[in-house]
């Protein structure tokens, strides 16, 4: 108490130009933590606005309470299913207490970064490679969860983590191209035997049809070449000896006329 009375007199002996050096600025977006000799003024954070310190016994620390986006680093993995592969990623947080966040940690930016790149490679260090590919939200949310519980002493909140890229080797990608690409081709191959076996039924009981009926057969034959001359615009002659197809069974003995 000795200690600020003097300021406070040393203040008031040099006023009104020692108020100059007393009066701070406080921007609507920061806080000021006020320590007077080394302890916290009144354990919270001052501003914004005008705020007033004494110039030999305070001190002050400016916190932006700001949403700050930082990139992470790519960060080398090795995935469950042994699989190395390559991931960056994006965090955004925002300090929620500044008094915590120059309390509690030395540098609170530094700390949050270092802590994002850890913890991604631990969570996507227990995914398999499918995994990691296929649920990117799921592993940001996830992510985010400990993120959050973790720089919750510092006075900082994640808001949102995102993956932003994976990259794994080349010759990764070949195989998984190789086996993609095997995939189709078997599946075009059942695609094409299934319906192999439906035109085969279908054939079938277009036989069973015909040989029911012996005409049906040569006016299916001409039916075809009608159909072949009306697309290629021309004029087909094709000579074919018509008991080939039973028809003077079917119509009964032809006249000579």
């Amino acid at each position: 108490w000795i200690l600020v009375s003097l300021s406070f007199l040393l203040v008031l002996i040099t006023f009104p130009v020692s108020i100059w050096a007393c009066i701070k600025v406080v921007r609507e977006y920061e806080r000021a933590v006020v320590f007077r000799l080394g302890r916290i003024l009144s354990k919270k954070a001052k501003g914004p606005g005008l705020i007033l310190v004494l110039p030999c016994t305070d001190t002050f620390t400016k916190v932006d309470l700001r949403t700050v986006t930082c990139k992470i680093p790519p960060q080398e993995i090795l995935t469950r299913d042994a699989v190395t592969a390559q991931v960056d990623g994006v965090v955004r947080y925002r300090i929620h207490s500044a008094v915590s966040a120059v309390a509690n940690v030395t540098d609170v930016h530094s700390a949050t970064l270092l802590l994002a790149q850890t913890t991604l490679r631990n969570v996507l260090g227990t995914q398999s490679l499918a995994q990691l590919l296929a649920g990117r939200e799921d592993i940001a949310h996830s992510i985010q969860a400990t993120l959050d519980s973790a720089t919750e002493q510092w006075g900082v909140t994640v808001a949102r983590v995102e993956i932003k890229d994976i990259r794994i080797p080349m010759a990764m990608q070949r195989a998984m191209a190789a086996e993609a690409e095997a995939a189709r081709e078997t599946k075009a191959k059942v695609v094409a035997a299934e319906g192999e076996r439906n035109a085969s039924k279908a054939l079938q009981k277009a036989s069973m049809v015909l040989s029911e009926s012996p005409a049906a057969l040569p006016l299916r034959y001409l039916q075809t070449l009608t159909a072949v001359a009306a697309q290629n615009n021309s004029t087909i002659v094709f000579p074919l000896p018509m008991n080939m197809f039973g028809i003077e069974t079917c119509l009964g003995p032809l006249s000579p006329k």
